[in-house]
Order: structure tokens, then C-alpha cells, then sequence
């Protein structure tokens, strides 16, 4: 099903596109037309070479080999070979949210880090889930897939900035429509199609949850994890959260909503250890989950799913 909604939304994105090149070529000089989608694909392009660059430079990455790490070096290479890619580089992010990301332009370039809070907060186990998690982006190679589906709402806002701040001076002559009224639609074009490229992101947050399952990690010892990363996030300054706002979309979940998730995660701790056991996602599968109208709006406009949701779908996987 998530598969399903994935071919979905890459079918109405780019019939978005068409429509609005369809539309917008009536308006806009031939000339004019090619140069911002040239000029958006080759941002695209761009952003997808040097990516990891700055990803490294952003999350001050540390590659390390296997004499130092040799228990996540082991389990790295475990999860690689189960899932069929080569084995990613593994880094240590020197930032203090406890959290793990996995970037790269396709598997064979892949990278898998966790930061230093991470190592301390998860056991082996837990650990092992998340990094699941990750080697299953680099499987799917979503990824690029974002990055790619990225250019939509990009070529629309430039559109809607040229025809909003220049008038359309490049439209044939003779041709109606008013430019201001066309760079107010190519705005809203935006406005949705970047609604649905955060849709994409959180589905693929199921995809790599589902995958690290499938990998041989439990359900519940990923629930825990994501329960712990939620918890370590939430006791973090708001320092420390500014540092990696612009990066939390590679993060296995969003430090920035972590107060929040927090206290609709409380209910689900029913011994109150600090952990989610077995019989404690049990009882969440046959419960039922209502979210308020402003959590329902939050998620809407993030990168990851609502933790109680995405820990309630992991319910559906335990035996």
C-alpha cells in the first residue's frame, strides 16, 4: 500500500508540472520558458553532486573505520548484506541530539552516520533497528527520489516569482491574462506541490521502518528506539535544535517535534521504564489513535510522520 501511494504521488507531481509548463508556455517567452527549467534542473543537478559535501560539512562528519567502531562496523556490514548493497562508509556526526541519517547519491556511494548522543542513549538492539532504518533508505534509494521530486514546487516558485516581480515581459503579444493572476497560481502550484513532497518524505519514513523489519529487527525494538530518540531529543536546548534545523529531514525523526511527541508518547510507556516492550505495542495495535486538529496540521507540514502514528503502524508488523 505505501509503494502504492508513492507511484501515486510521483504520477500527480509530474501531471502538475505538465499542466503548469502546458499552461504557463502560453504566457511566457519560448526563451524565458526554457531558461528557468534549465536553470531549476541544473540547481537539482547541482544539489545532488555536492550534496553530501555539505551534509558532511553541516553534521561535521568523522568516517571511521572498523578499529574503532567494530560493533556498529559489524553491524553495518550484517544489515548491508541482508539487504544487498554494498556496505556503506560510517561516520560519527559530532552534534549532541542522539539521532542517525544515512545519505549519498546511490548505494554504492552510500553513507550511514550516528551522532555521539545516539551511542550512549540506544542498547545494541536498538541501535541495530535504527541503523535498519537508514541501510533501508540507501536500499531504496529515496533519497534521490526526494531530490528529484524536490524540482516541482522549485520550477513553480520560479515561475511565480518571475510573472509576480516582472510582469511576464517575455509573453507573446496579443495574448490575454493578466501576469499577476498567473504568478498567483503558479504560487499555489507551489504551495501544494510542496504539501505532497512532504507527503513523500513521511511515506518514506514507513518504507524505511517497514524495511528495517524486514532485516530481521523487531517491531518493538524499533518502537522502543524511536520512543528513546524522541525522549533524548525533547531534553535537548534550543541550541542545540537550531544547529541542525535545515538537516532534520535526513534524521530518522524530527528533533523539533520531540516536546510535543513526547507527551502523546507517555501513554504508550505503561510500566514507565523508558522503553516500549512487545506487550506494550500490542496494546497499541488494538487502539484506536485520534489526533488533535493541530497535530493533524503539524504533520502536514513535516518531513516525518506523527511519532504516535508511525510507532502505531509498527504495531500492525507485531506477532
Amino acid at each position: 500500500m505505501l509503494r502504492v501511494k508513492m507511484y501515486l504521488l510521483l504520477g500527480v507531481l509530474f501531471a502538475v508540472i505538465y499542466a503548469v509548463m502546458t499552461v504557463i508556455g502560453l504566457y511566457l517567452g519560448i526563451a524565458n520558458f526554457y531558461f528557468y527549467l534549465i536553470l531549476s534542473l541544473g540547481l537539482m543537478f547541482l544539489q545532488y553532486m555536492i550534496g553530501p559535501k555539505i551534509v558532511e560539512w553541516s553534521m561535521k562528519v568523522k568516517y571511521i573505520d572498523d578499529k574503532q567502531y567494530p560493533d556498529l562496523h559489524r553491524m553495518i556490514e550484517d544489515l548491508s548484506e541482508k539487504a544487498g548493497i554494498p556496505k556503506p562508509r560510517l561516520g560519527i556526526s559530532q552534534v549532541e541530539i542522539p539521532n542517525a541519517f544515512a545519505f549519498g547519491k546511490n548505494p554504492a556511494d552510500g553513507r550511514v552516520c550516528v551522532t555521539e548522543g545516539i551511542i550512549s542513549l540506544l542498547n545494541e538492539d536498538e541501535l541495530k533497528a535504527v541503523l535498519g532504518h537508514e541501510i533501508t533508505h540507501i536500499k531504496n534509494r529515496d533519497v534521490l527520489t526526494i531530490t528529484l521530486l524536490s524540482v516541482i514546487p522549485m520550477i513553480c516558485y520560479r515561475i511565480a516569482w518571475h510573472f509576480l516581480w516582472f510582469g511576464g515581459a517575455g509573453r507573446r503579444r496579443g495574448q490575454g491574462g493578466s501576469p499577476v493572476l498567473i504568478g498567483i497560481a503558479a504560487f499555489l502550484f507551489y504551495f501544494l506541490t510542496n504539501l505532497l513532497v512532504l507527503y513523500g518524505s513521511r511515506i518514506r519514513e514507513y518504507f524505511a521502518d517497514k524495511g528495517s523489519i524486514e532485516l530481521g529487527n523487531k517491531p518493538s525494538t524499533l518502537a522502543s528506539a524511536l520512543y528513546k530518540l524522541v525522549y533524548g531529543s525533547a531534553r535537548m536546548d534550543k541550541r542545540a535544535l537550531k544547529d541542525v534545523e535545515g538537516l532534520k529531514a535526513f534524521f530518522v525523526n524530527d528533533p523539533s517535534q520531540a516536546v510535543k511527541e513526547i507527551r502523546q508518547l507517555k501513554q504508550l510507556d505503561l510500566d514507565q521504564n523508558g522503553t516500549i516492550d512487545a506487550r506494550e505495542l500490542e496494546y497499541l495495535r488494538d487502539k484506536d489513535v485520534k489526533l488533535r486538529f493541530g497535530d493533524k496540521v503539524m504533520e502536514l507540514l513535516s518531513t516525518h510522520p506523527n511519532m504516535l502514528k508511525r510507532i502505531k503502524h509498527l504495531s500492525s508488523f507485531e506477532k
